[in-house]
């Protein structure tokens, strides 16, 4: 049962004994025996309670994490030899004062995920010893007074819980190297400045002790809904405080921004165009801590569930995902054509409607969570039990619906005094009031006024980082700004939406965006609805000056509307064509580039995965490099022109069928569940992420093919109602040693999309492998993947419905066992820019055979 190990281990422990997901009830006798035991690795196993732990005086390092630990262990307090404990994921709700005094050698404590709202006086007894401490996901309402006793501590994390101040005793007394406190609802310092991380933070307290601070109360509110909802018309008729009339051509088109102030609160209007089209950028602005003003067309809504979902559910469904926390005030449009009592019933049932989502989805994480808890295995399922009970704290404020005539001014006034209302409500947005140095609203006041003034810069809002430096310090006197505390404020300035920069875009790191509308424009130019009329209305004069017919012009008609793709010289004619039509023709080189060289534009396409650049056009490319896994993979440069391939235009799926051959009963054959769906525009990304890993692919709407050493990976999305998942399919190796690479390539994939699950808090995924009995329903459900480990050793899987047993290798990542003895775990890797590291497969690109199977 026990792993014993006599020799020294990685971090210096001797004797070390890991008794890790063996459901445990209790500690076995055997080990309790054994005083000369240092490291004791408990994790993921059922103990409520730890009678006898006291016997193991020479303990140094305890790990209890993943547990069904309610009351704190006190007999941890006779283990004064203690240096590293971990009491994460358990049901702690009090530590009681008495232990930590016991503990003077303790350097790292993990009390992470319970439900702790304060921590003991005696923990600053540690306060020569402790360097780590992890208080996130509790109930902490302010930082205890024992943390800033601590002298010694260097790592403090935070996340998730109910903090609204920082004390800047924390920043200016402890030695911190690494401090995380998101998902707070922080005013002192504002989360857009503690996201900066610590040397934005010491900046911010650095600020406030040379000048009085300074309350913000700035409500960043986006206008959400299907096209031609009224949010435009609500928009401009709250800016300008009179009834605007809005024609169908002046429907949003892309995001318009602008700005409105009212009895002290100032509202960042952010109105996002409702077709689909634009979906797919809209992911770049969208924010937490905001209000969501979701609008809906009583004119076109009927008492249905398909019409709820279409004007109703599809925005709230990915809200929840998106931005779990969010406020959301619907508002209902084009009620002078509604009669009283139709009005009436239509607002009871879209709220009765979005009621039974809050509780379908309350419903249906707590299914999830008894699902696990009820496993015979839920010791293997303790991350996804703990993701999930994340979700449950998550919750989307919905306020009562307000009817509004768009064409009536009073009912304008109506909507204003509603949203003053909800705004001023510390319940509903506890964090509306920032407290600010003088300085970041100085440079603020500035900028506006830089745009204001300059002509030129107002058609497009881009100045360089340097020169903006240099007005600011010289022009506006702002000379005790420095090159670093303006980087810090154009964080803050960026984050809450006023500006835009692109700081970890490379190409983009000394172009800052002073209005975000040269952005919007330049999106909605090629991410749009009817983009195929705007390729063939692009006039002659611009078509000669890219050295480009009317012929060329029809073949990028007929390549977009085929393959979804745009050649680079289609591409600088729709955008010249655009900037040139809004005033913009000085910018157009920067963004563009010339016909020799990229701009900016694309490094920002790519950078949000909204396109992909695609070199061969053909298929397979038999001169592309050969991958190295940790290297940065690089496109096979080649003579044909550079082509974008944008996923949100494409349809047929027969090409890709077609390449793959059909599904094979023997075939490797995994399903990823989302709930609860899959958000739209994630399988788009999912695609142009995993086909800028593999030079080799064909793509089509819901249905990817990767091509990796000649084995072929099918990706397939699938989207219903409580029923989402991507399918993922691979050929059965010929030979066992295949096992291996492919396993690794369907990692891969895992992995991009985990690495994506992190923009979607409210999400989750669940991997299960069919059941290979034809006609079988049951699934293996896979237990929490550790990035530097195979995901079981277990060498046969019984089916608990059909009672077949099949070799794990063929339902899960396992090596068969006569490798796996010679070789070290797998390892999976993906960053966000493009790098992966498989297990101990190689993969030579540069010889693709589709054939080779």
């Amino acid at each position: 049962m026990a792993q014993h190990g006599s020799n020294q281990g990685q971090e210096g422990y001797r004797n070390e004994v890991t008794l890790s997901r063996l459901r445990l009830r209790v500690v076995p006798p055997e080990v309790l025996q054994n005083n000369g035991i240092e490291s004791l690795n408990l994790d993921r196993n059922k103990l409520k309670q730890l009678p006898g732990i006291a016997k193991l005086c020479n303990l140094k390092k305890l790990v209890l994490s993943k547990n069904d630990i309610i009351d704190f262990p006190e007999e941890i307090r006779s283990l004064v030899h203690l240096e590293k404990l971990e009491l994460n994921q358990n049901q702690i709700r009090v530590v009681p004062e008495g232990v930590f005094s016991c503990l003077p050698k303790l350097r790292h404590l993990r009390l992470n995920n319970n439900r702790l709202d304060r921590l003991p006086k005696d923990l600053a007894v540690c306060c020569s010893s402790l360097q780590y401490l992890n208080l996130s996901n509790n109930l902490f309402l302010a930082i205890p007074l024992a943390v800033l006793e601590l002298k010694c501590l260097q790592e403090l994390y935070l996340y998730n819980n109910k903090l609204r101040q920082l004390p800047m005793k924390m920043f200016k007394e402890l030695p911190l190297k690494m401090f995380k406190v998101s998902g707070n609802p922080l005013r002192e310092p504002p989360y857009e400045v503690c996201a900066g991380g610590l040397r934005q933070i010491i900046s911010y307290f650095d600020q406030l002790q040379n000048s009085r601070a300074e309350e913000d109360r700035r409500v960043k509110t986006m206008f959400l809904g299907m096209s031609l909802a009224g949010k435009s018309t609500i928009c401009k008729s709250l800016k300008q405080r009179q009834i605007v009339r809005m024609s169908e051509e002046e429907r949003t088109v892309g995001i318009e921004i602008s700005e409105f102030q009212i009895q002290g609160f100032t509202f960042l209007f952010w109105d996002f165009a409702g077709q689909l089209e634009y979906y797919m950028t809209h992911h770049m602005f969208i924010t937490p801590q905001a209000l969501v003003i979701l609008v809906i067309n009583f004119q076109q809504y009927q008492r249905s569930d398909d019409s709820f979902k279409e004007l109703v559910g599809f925005w709230i469904n990915n809200l929840f995902m998106r931005v779990p926390n969010s406020v959301v005030l619907p508002v209902g449009t084009h009620i002078d054509v509604c009669c009283e009592q139709e009005v009436k019933e239509k607002k009871e049932d879209i709220m009765s409607k979005i009621q039974d989502m809050l509780d379908e989805r309350k419903s249906t994480l707590a299914h999830l969570i008894a699902n696990l808890e009820d496993n015979e295995e839920s010791e293997f399922f303790v991350d996804q039990w703990n993701r999930l009970k994340e979700m449950e704290q998550c919750t989307l404020t919905v306020l009562d619906l307000v009817p509004v005539n768009c064409m009536d001014y009073e009912d304008i006034k109506t909507l204003e005094g509603t949203i003053l209302k909800h705004v001023k409500n510390e319940a509903v947005f506890p964090n509306v009031i920032q407290v600010l140095p003088p300085i970041y609203k100085q440079v603020e006041a500035a900028i506006v006024n830089i745009v204001q003034k300059n002509e030129e810069l107002a058609e497009h809002g881009m100045m360089d980082l340097s020169l903006l430096h240099r007005e600011l310090s010289y022009q506006y006197r702002l000379t005790h700004l420095d090159v670093e505390l303006l980087r810090d404020i154009l964080r803050y300035l960026h984050r809450i939406g006023l500006i835009v920069w692109y700081e970890e875009v490379k190409q983009l790191e000394s172009t800052v965006f002073l209005c975000p509308d040269i952005l919007i424009t330049i999106f909605k130019t090629l991410v749009r609805y009817g983009l195929t009329q705007q390729l063939e209305s692009i006039a002659v004069d611009i078509l000669i000056a890219e050295h480009a017919t009317i012929r060329d012009r029809a073949n990028w008609v007929w390549a977009f509307k085929s393959k979804a793709m745009l050649c680079q010289k289609a591409m600088r004619a729709l955008l010249k064509h655009q900037l040139y039509l809004d005033g913009m023709r000085d910018v157009f080189e920067e963004m563009v580039g010339s016909r020799s060289q990229k701009g900016k534009l694309f490094s920002l396409l790519e950078h949000f995965e909204i396109c992909l650049e695609v070199r061969n056009t053909e298929g397979l490319n038999p001169r592309a490099r050969v991958f190295v896994p940790g290297l940065p993979w690089e496109a096979a440069q080649g003579h044909e022109e550079t082509h974008y391939l944008f996923p949100t235009y494409l349809n047929q799926s027969e090409e890709v069928s077609k390449m793959w051959g059909g599904d094979h009963k023997e075939d490797l054959h995994i399903r990823v569940y989302f709930s609860p769906e899959i958000p739209e525009g994630f399988f788009k990304r999912l695609m142009v992420k995993a086909c800028s890993f593999f030079s080799t692919h064909w793509v089509a709407k819901a249905i990817c093919l990767l091509i990796c050493s000649g084995k072929p990976l099918l990706i397939k999305a699938n989207n219903q109602k409580g029923y989402s998942y991507i399918e993922l399919r691979c050929r059965k190796p010929a030979e066992r040693a295949g096992f291996q690479l492919v396993w690794d390539f369907v990692m891969t994939i895992i992995s991009i999309s985990n690495k994506l699950l992190e923009e979607w808090p409210g999400l989750h995924l669940c991997v299960k492998t069919p059941c290979r009995t034809a006609g079988c329903p049951a699934e293996f459900v896979w237990p929490d993947v550790d990035d530097k480990s195979t995901v079981t050793k277990e060498e046969i899987k019984t089916c608990g419905t059909c009672a077949f047993r099949f070799e794990t290798e063929l339902l899960l990542p396992k090596v068969p066992s006569e490798r796996s003895i010679a070789q070290a775990p797998a390892q999976y890797y993906v960053t966000s820019y493009g790098n992966a590291t498989f297990g101990s497969s190689t993969v030579h690109v540069e010889s693709q055979n589709i054939l080779d199977k």
